[in-house]
């Protein structure tokens, strides 16, 4: 009998493990109805592994440029690989553009007005708004389990996410994690009225309850870590529970860690806390789809060499061009392969005089 058992044990792993071997990440594209956006919507990048079964809610929120002018440019398509790395964990993952953001309709809702006075609650009722709206449809559809939310975002979306947990959260939010979160950056070391926003972090926690996990870098020259101390303090002496974490430095500017190229430094972080709050969902990380066999060209250094296998593994829209002496420049996760080339084309070029042609859109060689 015990025998009969073990071998039964045995077997049920072998086909466990085989359908998270056949299991095949999707995503989707798609619009999320809201009446204050019109008839554009909320853009949405849906991410899911497709087994025909329903999984916990993964809702990424972005941040938001200093220069507005870019907000009409981003596009939820740019945050498919990190999406990517919530769904081989076992998430439905959903990325939502906020009102006034890539083409989502209904103009800038999270203004916060004149910088000497702004007004950070505002903006944090607006995009809490959208928040709810986009839960709200996703519970909807058959992928996403809303009864188990995690809420995820980063800079804007941070402070966004935290606005969430304080603001009659959905009954399905268990966790949520903030990278970089805050509000009003106008240049490096420069946020308008900090003390506004640490009191308005402060407000939030008045209400929020929900397990956070704040990560700020070292370097992180939009919210540095003497304002993320503050902000975090304001946050749960008023109740809130947030753990904050800072990394080490990354990059020339840590307030981008939650990035494709950061997802190295970034995944365990995350995979510790989802530990700690018992939302490990699988066994194995499913299979990332296959990265596309193209060769990097000859001229380029070693350091060229290894952007191109990052250009590779980013999101669409995306192009790489190269000048003939090695120069290269490279742009992804844009809105259309043209503005792609555009971008690859014009950084390529801020490092020769020559000429810069593209050499791959996507994952083809033109």
């Amino acid at each position: 009998m015990k025998r009969q058992l073990a071998c039964c044990i045995i077997l049920f792993f072998a086909l466990f493990n085989q359908v998270l071997a056949d299991t095949r990440i999707s995503y989707q594209e798609t619009r999320i109805p809201m009446a204050e956006a019109g008839s554009n919507g909320l853009e949405a990048l849906l991410v899911w592994p497709n087994d025909s079964l329903p999984h916990p809610l993964a809702l990424i929120s972005h941040g938001s440029p200093r220069d507005g002018k870019m907000r009409i440019k981003m596009s939820a398509i740019a945050y498919l690989p990190i999406a990517m790395e919530f769904a081989r964990r076992g998430f439905a993952v959903a990325v939502v553009m906020r009102r006034g953001y890539a083409s989502s309709g209904g103009g800038w809702a999270e203004g916060t007005g004149v910088c000497a006075a702004p007004n950070y609650q505002r903006s944090a009722e607006a995009a809490s708004k959208d928040l709810h709206t986009a839960i709200a449809y996703l519970g909807t559809l058959p992928q996403f389990d809303t009864k188990k939310i995690l809420a995820v975002g980063v800079s804007a979306g941070g402070f966004s996410t935290a606005a969430l947990t304080a603001d009659h959260p959905p009954a399905g939010l268990v966790a949520a994690i903030s990278f970089a979160g805050g509000r009003g950056s106008k240049s490096n070391d420069n946020v308008c009225s900090p003390d506004s926003l640490v009191n308005t972090f402060g407000e939030f926690g008045k209400t929020s309850r929900t397990p956070m996990l704040w990560v700020y870098a070292e370097n992180d020259h939009f919210f540095n870590p003497e304002l993320a101390r503050q902000m975090h303090v304001a946050f749960t002496k008023n109740g809130g529970n947030a753990q904050l974490m800072m990394a080490p430095p990354y990059g020339s500017d840590g307030h981008f860690l939650f990035s494709t190229t950061g997802i190295p430094v970034w995944t365990p972080l995350v995979d510790d806390f989802l530990q700690s709050q018992h939302l490990v969902l699988v066994d194995k990380l499913l299979p990332l789809p296959e990265t596309p066999h193209l060769t990097a060209p000859r001229n380029l250094s070693a350091n060229g060499k290894n952007d191109f296998a990052s250009y590779l593994q980013g999101a669409p829209h995306k192009a790489f061009a190269v000048s003939p002496r090695g120069a290269y420049g490279w742009r992804t996760g844009q809105r259309s392969i043209a503005d792609a080339e555009d971008g690859a084309i014009s950084n390529c070029k801020k490092h020769t005089s020559d000429d810069c042609r593209v050499i791959a859109a996507d994952n083809e060689i033109p």
